[in-house]
């Protein structure tokens, strides 16, 4: 919604309040007269602010002052905290973030799906910085500056922030904000270039520069120095991802991630969606395969299978998995994983997960005994029917999202007739409000 112009114009007065919760987006909630939204703040504080904007149903407000501290309060580490929108809650004790997703979970659960939850799993944690290993950065020419600025987008508004460093990059990536700007800022078409997609792989640290204009020889050199002096594969990409090439010119052997416990290799594209966390990563992969409970008579449906993040270690445990996705060029990444690591017993299928399956097509013949689901953040509602109809033993599904979760499992559950056995969070991206949380359930008794 837009902001009220009236607002806008006349002065703004400082406020007080208390401050009782915080959004999905990680902002504290005053609800001294009508409530207001205000990054910063946390719940238990009582603040100095001023009212910024205004919509129907609440204001926003910036943070002047903290007049009494949480005790969970702490000091950001990162110095761009509260100007950089990559993280929200830095200034919140670790724990405490892990509590307060623990708490949305749970209160989405049984808001909207009416379920009390009747275990709950040990968070799966990992490491708290330098974690991300991909992501997509912002690249500026700022004339007023003079420079170049690169980083993730500024909190609450549309501009790119000025970023030196960033403390949950992965390394050594967190290091070099400031040297991709110096680096775009030396090309001759430094104000075309708007974006930074960043792979930091097992084996490599791969960097994808949009570019909307043809560089110049002398460009090519700088990215060719640059990809010299730090180790990075830089790829070019002056159109659809289809245009992506590498500076080389000769394609590089392929981004890999590992899954050592299952034995696997996982080839990836730089602009490929993997998991963020890598550490989380293995260790969700690992609970979603003791939860299934397989055995090597199982047959397993992996839906929103991706490259085979998940399908792959299933098939060393099952004895048929089946994987499907909506994206071709990831199914034929999954395809060439399952042959490079010598899995016969898995197979893949392209096919719109966002549409009701058709009784009858040929993946779903056979019948499956488990299956997983890894949606998106709209979830997985037009494809519980056919999941209902396949009469699973057990199901793993694992979100990004707990009101679509929420929302799926309540369908599962008083509509076809499963069981939630227990659920759990996924600290897949600390410091900030993203809720990550895997479940679990088991079919209707006599399926």
């Amino acid at each position: 919604m837009s902001a009220d112009p009236a607002l806008a114009r006349s002065p703004r007065a400082a406020e007080e309040a208390a401050i009782v919760a915080l959004t999905h987006d990680g902002e504290g909630i005053a609800r001294e007269g009508k409530a207001v939204f205000i990054a910063g703040a946390l719940p238990g504080e009582r603040v100095r602010f001023e009212r910024v904007r205004r919509h129907r149903q609440h204001d926003e407000g910036r943070l002047i002052e903290v007049l009494e501290p949480a005790a969970e309060r702490v000091a950001p580490r990162c110095a761009h905290f509260g100007v950089c929108g990559g993280c929200a809650l830095q200034h919140l004790a670790p724990e405490a973030q892990l509590a307060l997703k623990q708490t949305e979970l749970r209160d989405s659960l049984e808001r909207v799906a009416r379920l009390e939850c009747p275990r709950w799993l040990a968070p799966i944690e990992g490491p708290a910085w330098g974690y991300r290993r991909r992501a997509r950065l912002g690249a500026k020419y700022v004339a007023k500056k003079g420079k170049v600025v690169v980083g993730f987008r500024e909190r609450m508004a549309p501009y790119v922030a000025d970023v030196t460093r960033c403390e949950v990059l992965g390394a050594p990536v967190g290091e070099w904000p400031e040297r991709l700007a110096e680096l775009i800022g030396a090309l001759d078409i430094r104000q075309q270039v708007p974006q930074i997609e960043v792979a930091v792989a097992d084996n490599a640290v791969a960097l994808v520069f949009r570019v909307l204009s043809a560089p110049t020889t002398a460009d090519l050199e700088r990215f060719r120095a640059f990809a010299a002096h730090h180790g990075a594969r830089i790829f070019l990409q002056p159109g659809g991802l289809e245009t992506i090439e590498a500076l080389s010119g000769a394609p590089p052997q392929p981004l890999y991630y590992e899954l050592p416990q299952f034995g696997v290799r996982l080839s990836f594209a730089p602009t490929d969606f993997v998991q963020i966390n890598g550490e989380v990563n293995r260790a969700l992969v690992s609970r979603a395969i003791e939860l299934l409970e397989l055995t090597p008579s199982c047959s397993v449906l992996d839906l929103y299978c991706g490259l085979g993040n998940f399908t792959l270690a299933l098939a060393r445990s099952a004895g048929r998995v089946v994987g499907v996705e909506g994206e071709g060029a990831l199914v034929e990444r999954a395809r060439y994983n399952a042959r490079s690591n010598s899995i016969g017993n898995a197979e893949f299928h392209v096919a719109d997960l966002s549409r009701p399956i058709a009784p009858g097509t040929s993946w779903l013949e056979g019948g499956y005994s488990h299956v997983l689901l890894d949606p998106p953040r709209v979830g997985a509602r037009e494809i519980l029917g056919t999941v209902a109809r396949l009469k699973p033993v057990r199901v793993v599904y694992i979100s990004c999202h707990p009101g679509s979760l929420a929302r799926d499992l309540g369908t599962l559950v008083h509509e076809y007739g499963f069981t939630l056995e227990a659920a759990g969070v996924v600290n897949m991206f600390p410091h900030t409000a993203h809720v990550e949380s895997i479940a679990v359930l088991s079919g209707p008794a006599g399926a």
